[in-house]
């Protein structure tokens, strides 16, 4: 969308008020999916209050992962897996590209059952049949709309997120033991603590993350006309700075959320004593009683809205690494007819995800499991990226500059050393 306004116009101002509720949200909204709402809702369970802390801890690495990423893509003009495809040996393109396109089917599968599960507290029917249809409902969106469609709808299932602030102001929290929770951190060494981090760390650094961001902003310059890579390749400093506004919005608003269903589950599961959550609808019905009927649906029902963005985040975020990979053409801003593949790997991966809810895997488990998987592949990917993002043939005069490479090597730092912490209590 092309403006001829100059920058001081009312509306330029408009468009980049929305842009910092636009991709920013966006991403920090699909971070907040199924599966990070059950970690999140299982750590306050387990830990409660005392595991508060985790969310600012983790705001700082989230910014670093997301904004590099959106860095390449705009400096490139390219997707996360083409700058791969065309810098790296294929052995080892394909290495990553396994690696995260598990990764994406298996949490699309533990979301789609995520949003089952909290969607039956509604309606009365079977789980696999839910899923079923809501995958139905995803793929419609996806072959038959728009990008610019697309990005308005997730907008504003984005800001459904805000349930979880409600849901935790309705359980009446001990708000000094909220304020010791958010700045003592609260560490202990030990399996089933380590593996609450770690799937914490996975969740909020999913790779799903990079790719998604990194198309995005490619899919943006598409949609403004610039449908050649020479087009689209290369950035000002000003729109870098304003991309950094827009990823610090929705890693910040990400990071309340993670925050509230923490406080939410933690002021009041595990007051209770309900520390083991078996299902995402045990985790609303359980908070009924406690903090009221409202809160509990509250949960649920944020459950079900991010999980109709998060879920296409992840299909297409698959879709985007092959078909880079195996040299099609895969756009968001295509019609199915213009690339085929594109859409067809959208449905495969779509159907994989449906047909593992069909093996009676429990969805909470399978959530939290599905950031365990996450945590320990995600490093070797941020790894990847801080060297393609400090290498001046393919940045040019924005590589990295000394502050974002110290957050990102404490960003891997943190990542290997919650994995490692978690590997030593597996052996002894």
């Amino acid at each position: 969308m092309k403006h001829q306004e100059s920058d001081g116009s009312p509306t330029r101002q408009r468009h980049e008020g929305v842009s910092l509720l636009g991709r920013g949200l966006i991403s920090g909204a699909a971070d907040d999916d199924p599966s990070a709402i059950g970690t999140y809702a299982s750590a306050g369970a387990r830990f409660g209050l005392g595991m508060l802390w985790t969310a600012p801890v983790t705001l700082p690495m989230m910014f670093t992962v997301v904004y590099l990423s959106s860095k390449l893509g705009q400096v490139t003009g390219r997707g996360l897996f083409q700058v791969i495809h065309d810098n790296y040996p294929r052995w080892f393109l394909y290495l990553a590209l396994a690696g995260v396109v598990i990764g994406n089917t298996i949490e699309a599968a533990a979301d789609l059952g995520g949003m089952a599960a909290a969607v039956n507290l509604f309606v009365p029917l079977s789980v696999p049949l839910i899923v079923a249809m809501m995958a139905v409902i995803l793929l419609c969106l996806q072959v038959v709309g728009s990008y610019i469609l697309i990005r308005r709808i997730f907008r504003w299932l984005a800001l459904s997120l805000l349930a979880y602030a409600g849901a935790a102001i309705l359980a009446k929290p001990d708000w000094m033991a909220v304020l010791k929770g958010s700045l003592i951190p609260s560490i202990e060494f030990n399996e089933a603590f380590l593996s609450i981090i770690v799937a914490i760390i996975g969740t909020t650094l999913s790779a799903y993350l990079y790719t998604w961001q990194s198309n995005e902003e490619v899919e943006e310059k598409i949609a403004e006309g610039k449908t050649s890579v020479q087009a689209r390749r290369g950035v000002s400093s000003s729109k870098l700075a304003r991309s950094r506004k827009e990823i610090l919005v929705g890693m910040t608003f990400s990071n309340l959320v993670m925050y509230f269903i923490i406080l939410a589950t933690g002021s009041t599961l595990h007051v209770q004593g309900h520390t083991d959550i078996q299902t995402a609808a045990q985790a609303a019905e359980a908070l009924k009683p406690i903090a009221g009927h409202a809160a509990g649906y509250l949960f649920a029902a944020g459950i079900i809205s991010v999980g109709f963005l998060a879920v296409p985040v992840m299909t297409t975020g698959a879709a985007y690494d092959l078909a880079q990979s195996i040299g099609i053409k895969g756009s968001l801003n295509a019609r199915a007819r213009e690339a085929p593949g594109f859409y067809i790997i959208i449905l495969a991966v779509t159907l994989i995800a449906v047909v593992m809810n069909f093996f009676g895997v429990n969805p909470m488990k399978a959530l939290v499991w599905s950031g365990v998987v996450q945590g320990f592949s995600t490093p070797p990917l941020l790894l990847l990226l801080l060297l393609m993002t400090n290498n001046k043939a393919i940045m040019g005069e924005h590589v990295n500059s000394r502050l974002m490479n110290v957050a990102g090597w404490l960003t891997v730092l943190a990542i290997f050393s919650a994995s490692a912490g978690l590997v030593v209590t597996w052996v002894i």
